[in-house]
Formats: C-alpha cells, structure tokens, sequence
C-alpha cells in the first residue's frame, strides 16, 4: 500500500511538473511581407446577347466568344490560359409586377458565356483587352494581377516572418527577465498575394489599346512560434 501511495505521489508530482514546464512558454505571431512587380494578370472577360429566340441568342453569343477566342490564340495567348467560367442561358419576363393579375409571360431569352484568360505577357495586356471589345466581348467580371512563380517570394516573405517572431520573442524574453529558450514548435498560414494600396505607375497601354497599370502586389505569410523559457 506505501508502495502504491508513493507511486501515485511520483506520477502526480510528475505530471504537475510537465504541466508547469508546458506552460513556461513564448507564443508569437509574426507577418512577412514582400512588394513586388507582378508579371501576369487574368481576366473574366464574355459575351452577353439577347434576343426573343432562345436559339438565336446563343447563336450570337457562340459566334462572339469563337471570335474572341480566335484573337486570342493569335495574339500568343495558349490553350492552357483559357477557360469557359460560365455559360447560361435565361428567359426574360416580363408581366411579374403586374397589379392586374395578369399571368408573367417570356418575352426573349438572354445567352452568356464567360471565360477566363491568364495573361503572361503584361506588355500586349492592353490590346488584348482592346482586341476583344472589339470581337465582341460586352462583359468584362474582373482583373487581377500575380506571380507566374510564387514560391521564391514567398520563402521571402517566410524567411522576414520567423525573423519577426524572433525578434518578438526576445524582447518578450528581456522585458520579462527570463531566457529564450530553443523553438518548441512553428506554424504557417499564407496571407496570400493582394494588391498594394499605393500602387507604381506601370502603363500598358503604350502601344495602343486599354490603358492598365499593374502597380505592385504584397505576398504575406503569417507564422506562429513558440518558445521554452529556459531555467
């Protein structure tokens, strides 16, 4: 029984201790961001007809986006940047608000078909834009700008990040009189590549077509860090 006893004092005393080591810990968040060029953009760009024939509206729409997509292949844009998004085919009402009761009836249709298009090649973004308001494109659902490879802008962003929490974490440690001890564990959380606010003057539009200026974008990683409060 006093065998018993003092083991039960050991395990307890044991694992009080490891909690109490557990919670001799530095927890710090951290960001690092890095500015820079982008040097490709995508574009949602359709085409949008209406017409009392269901047929003849997606006959018109079909015939745009064919053109639209043919100028594209000629102006070096490939197969791989070039996707159908969104594609439809609704009736128009009318009659819904009627007061005198009368039942809504189709009075045309309206055919859409949308397609998102990667551009590599920044310099010709303007008249392509330009080309296919041309063609036929009356849609356009959004311009971003990116990073053909991300990965070495982000290890940028990684590398300032855990720098930061470092950083963080030793001035913890001497505000608090303790010592820094070694990494217990590190976790990351992209923030993703976004515009900045103040954005370089970059113009497109040189050569002719829509004028557009990429600026700069932020790639951000967030990291967490904890550290052991040494004796």
């Amino acid at each position: 029984m006093k065998t018993f006893a003092f083991l039960a004092a050991m395990m307890a005393a044991t694992t009080a201790g490891m909690a109490h080591a557990e919670e001799r810990r530095i927890t710090v968040d951290a960001t690092g961001t890095v500015q820079v060029a982008p040097d490709m953009a995508t574009i949602t760009l359709g085409v949008t007809n209406e017409n009392v024939e269901a047929s003849a509206a997606m006959q018109a729409t079909s015939d745009a986006v064919t053109q639209v997509l043919a100028r594209l292949k000629e102006m070096g844009i490939e197969d791989r940047d070039v996707q159908t998004r969104d594609l439809s085919l609704s009736p128009v009402w009318s009659g819904r608000n009627n007061q005198a009761g009368e039942q809504p009836v189709i009075t045309g249709f309206v055919a859409s078909n949308r397609v998102f298009v990667r551009v590599r090649d920044l310099a010709s973004l303007g008249q392509i834009m330009d080309a296919v308001i041309q063609d036929g494109a009356n849609d356009f659902g959004g311009l971003s700008f990116g990073v053909q490879d991300p990965k070495p802008v982000e290890a940028q962003a990684r590398a300032q990040a855990v720098g930061e929490a470092m950083t963080k974490a030793e001035q913890l440690a001497q505000a608090a009189n303790v010592t820094l001890g070694p990494v217990q564990s590190i976790s990351e959380q992209s923030g993703g590549v976004r515009p900045m606010a103040e954005m370089r003057a970059m113009s497109m539009a040189d050569a002719g077509g829509v004028p557009v200026a990429g600026g700069e974008i932020s790639v951000s990683v967030n990291v967490s860090m904890e550290f052991e409060i040494s004796e």
